[in-house]
């Protein structure tokens, strides 16, 4: 019987990893970071949308950490709420530029030929195009709402992984283990479910993890344009945006949503190459 010959964390890999201290103490950060801002509704010391016209912008005291905007709102506040936008737009984006990505990379590199290669030319022409363009279009002619983000988002980050895929795909599918799949009888569909994707789950939740950040600092920039959150609704990057205006009276207003973005981000990212290196099957030998 066909057997996958590597598992997705082996106990190599995992030693690796807890030998990384920097990776565990990014996670360690990212974790708190993701926690504080699902617990909003609980931890948060005011409500999202309290105005305090007469209060305005103060600077950061007891009584609000971080200060409040030129509305009197909590920024500590509306920097935790902010985080669950953030942080979903990059989650659900990087699935859907997972989902599209390998389906695309995997057939492609699966059927090889003439299919692939107008497959990959048609990826070739994808990356020949301004990704902020093709979100714009995205945005403006369906809907400029928070589900269009995060579909807008995911579409133009599976190109990378689709290339990722279809090389792993192509290295792996005339394999030994492979061959007995098939001579064993199992279809296409089994042996790219049951034996192709399975050993390339390493580099996909490797670079999965590094996509993140990318589409979190993605929509901070269109959101920062004022094409991303749209009001009421705030995330780090419009914060940065609203804060950007006044920066100059009120410098706590950008300065504070900045370091929480480049933490997350940061930690993100040392997380992701962690994990690319412990997952790597060269270092497995």
């Amino acid at each position: 019987m066909a057997t996958v010959p590597y598992s997705l964390f082996p106990v190599p890999s995992l030693a690796r990893m807890l030998r990384n201290r920097l990776m565990l103490v990014c996670g360690a950060v990212l974790g708190l970071i993701v926690l504080a801002s699902l617990l909003a509704p609980w931890i948060a010391p005011y409500p999202y949308e309290q105005i305090d016209l007469k209060l305005g912008a103060v600077p950061p005291s007891r009584a609000h950490w971080l200060g409040t905007d030129t509305l009197g709102r909590d920024l500590l506040s509306r920097s935790l709420y902010g985080g669950q936008i953030s942080i979903a737009v990059g989650v659900v984006g990087t699935l859907v530029s997972l989902l599209v990505g390998v389906l695309y990379g995997a057939l492609a590199g699966y059927w090889g030929g003439r299919a692939d290669e107008l497959m990959m030319r048609f990826v070739d022409l994808l990356y020949s195009l301004p990704y902020l363009f093709l979100v714009i279009i995205l945005l403006v002619f369906f809907s400029n709402s928070i589900v269009m983000l995060f579909v807008a988002l995911g579409l133009v980050q599976w190109l990378t992984m689709a290339r990722i895929v279809r090389g792993q795909t192509l290295s792996l599918k005339n394999a030994e283990f492979v061959q007995a799949a098939r001579l064993a009888g199992t279809g296409s569909l089994g042996i790219l479910l049951r034996h192709l994707l399975p050993n390339m789950l390493g580099p996909i939740v490797a670079y999965g993890t590094l996509t993140v950040p990318h589409v979190i600092l993605q929509e901070a920039f269109l959101s920062f344009l004022g094409l991303g959150v749209q009001p009421p609704r705030s995330s780090w990057g419009t914060l940065i945006s609203d804060g950007a205006g006044v920066m100059g009276l009120f410098p706590w207003l950008v300065f504070f949503p900045a370091v929480i973005l480049a933490t997350a981000l940061f930690a993100l990212n040392f997380l992701g190459d962690g994990l690319r290196d412990a997952l790597d099957p060269r270092q497995r030998q």
